[in-house]
């Protein structure tokens, strides 16, 4: 049976918008704790000959920001603060007579100057180094919508095509090919019908499905959680997390315990379905999350990051943000927590990677014996590394311990298709892998505003847009209220008011992007007064500087115009 996995890189956009705690220090810290250590352990399996077929994503935002100059130079000042922060550390552990810590801030020291030397050997530049994996055949990356808009909650069909089109053209700019495969933000999924998301709102009347979006865009496949496709129960993600590890924690929910009623299992999860509107919109293939090693991995109550020797993520030392502790139990309190010991902590990890191996043998072993098996079982990239600290060395000895086993063989998800098209059709239901399996997670009572406001922009730039693509002094207006907008569609901003951590932060940040995008558009309204254009070229010109991403975004605007 094969077996993908597949990993979802994303961040929003952070750049140019504050350092700690929420600004570019976000980014820095992914990379430093997830993205760095994923390239070294890919090129230390490459080069030791293990097969390591790792599909993986990077949405165009975070892509734009990786290839960034900005970003580069945040990283190294990021570096600088943490080795400062180990130069400043013997004597202050000294003065509070934790001497003890002392063996780990050296660890931190030797870590941090590895992955700075890594970083600098590949010339700040991580987007090509991932690519060069993707180009010697190491691992397969895929696309996903520009923003990570939450796709079926989006007003118009335009925008939709818009984070799509867009998504595809800037996977191509950075990493010099189409991408095959599309994440599904937040793996939300609409059907083909009627499109009306509050009782009170007037029907948009019947809206394309979410794979005929695909389809159009020229994509081949996506990933779909197992409640979807009435393969399995809704498994949810954990609330009570902190920023940067949204995805962390599945919650358990009971049979029926959905308001909703989620299917019981009634169909395998273990094969790549056709979906598909209608014969004449062309298909798409939908890998189906395998619910029991998603588990094992995704839940810190049953999984392996709750283990008692793995690093702690919540208890930091300040000033530096050192990390010397370990989890040490799963009912103990920040101040009972032990010293970390980072050799037992790679032990388990090991140990767990043999564990998760032979999990995989069993699934393949009960799952319905077809020639065209597959454990599809994706996750958030920050998952490892991020917040499972040791994460990213659990996938290293995972592919170490599946080189040359013939019960589970790893390959990209194109390598699965490629031999095995996906022929059986199923029709999917609406939902996410959010909390409960549907949209609530991003629309709520909490979030309702931030839609209507939404909704209005939309509107609003897509009938603004026929007009000043035919303007040449209206066109960096629109490219401008393009870049916003999209950035505004994030669906980072709903989660984040959702789960009630730093919600102020989100709420500004969304409330910056819809006020400049209806500033840039109320200029490029039929009847507006020369003066706006002329005072809106200059705001886009300097907010241009601020979120500097989508070089080129005018193509696709027009692209997804009707008829276009």
């Amino acid at each position: 049976m094969d077996f993908v996995l597949a990993l979802h890189s994303h961040l929003p956009y952070v750049l140019h918008h504050g350092r700690w705690p929420h600004g570019s220090d976000w980014l820095c810290e992914a990379a430093l704790d997830t993205y760095l250590p994923l390239l070294e352990r890919l090129r230390g399996l490459a080069t030791d000959g293990v097969p390591a077929p790792v599909t993986i994503g990077f949405t165009p935002v975070l892509a734009n920001q990786l290839a960034s100059p900005d970003f580069a130079r945040e990283l190294e000042a990021y570096f600088d603060q943490r080795l400062a922060a180990c130069d400043q550390a013997p004597s202050s552990l000294a003065t509070t007579g934790d001497t003890a810590l002392l063996p780990l801030v050296a660890f931190w020291r030797t870590r941090l100057t590895r992955l700075r030397h890594l970083f600098q050997s590949i010339d700040a530049d991580l987007v090509s180094a991932f690519r060069a994996l993707e180009e010697a055949g190491h691992i397969e990356i895929i696309g996903s919508a520009a923003t990570h808009g939450y796709l079926p909650l989006l007003a118009r069909d335009e925008s939709i095509r818009l984070q799509l089109a867009l998504g595809r053209a800037e996977h191509r700019r950075l990493f010099g090919r189409a991408p095959t495969g599309c994440w599904l933000p937040e793996c939300a999924y609409r059907p083909r019908g009627p499109w009306q998301p509050l009782p009170d709102e007037a029907s948009a009347g019947v809206r394309p499905g979410t794979e005929e979006h695909l389809t159009a865009a020229g994509f081949r496949y996506f990933f779909t959680d197992a409640h979807l496709a009435a393969a399995g129960q809704a498994l949810g993600i954990y609330e009570d997390i902190p920023l940067g590890a949204e995805r962390f924690d599945a919650e358990r929910h009971q049979p029926g315990s959905h308001p909703s009623g989620p299917s019981p299992v009634s169909r395998s999860p273990y094969q790549a379905y056709r979906v598909a509107a209608d014969r004449r919109s062309g298909s798409v293939a939908a890998f189906v999350r395998d619910p029991r090693s998603s588990m094992q991995v995704w839940s810190r109550h049953e999984g392996y990051p709750g283990d008692e020797w793995y690093l702690e993520f919540h208890k930091i030392r300040w000033p530096g943000g050192l990390k010397l502790w370990r989890v040490s139990g799963a009912d103990v309190d920040l101040g009972g927590k032990r010293p970390y010991e980072p050799q037992a902590a790679q032990d388990r990890a090991a140990g767990h990677a043999a564990h998760f191996a032979g999990l995989l043998a069993g699934v393949a072993a009960d799952a319905p014996k077809t020639a065209t098996g597959v454990i599809a079982a994706p996750f958030d990239t920050e998952l490892f590394g991020h917040w499972w600290f040791e994460g990213v060395d659990f996938l290293a000895a995972l592919y170490r311990r599946l080189h040359d086993r013939s019960a589970v063989r790893p390959v990209t998800a194109s390598q699965h298709l490629a031999r095995h098209p996906a022929r059986t059709g199923v029709r999917l239901a609406a939902g996410s892998w959010g909390v409960n399996g549907d949209y609530s997670m991003w629309l709520n009572e909490r979030t309702l505003w931030t839609w209507r406001r939404l909704w209005a922009l939309e509107h609003a730039f897509w009938d603004a847009a026929p007009g000043a693509l035919a303007s040449a002094g209206a066109r960096p207006v629109l490219a401008q209220a393009a870049r916003e907008l999209l950035l505004a569609q994030a669906s980072d901003w709903q989660f984040i008011i959702s789960t009630g951590a730093v919600a102020d932060y989100a709420e500004r940040r969304f409330a910056l992007h819809c006020g400049d995008a209806e500033q840039l558009v109320a200029a490029l309204a039929p009847g507006a007064p020369a003066a706006a254009l002329e005072g809106s070229q200059r705001l886009a010109e300097a907010l241009g500087r601020r979120d500097d991403v989508f070089p080129d975004v005018l193509p696709s605007v027009a692209a997804a115009l009707p008829g276009a």
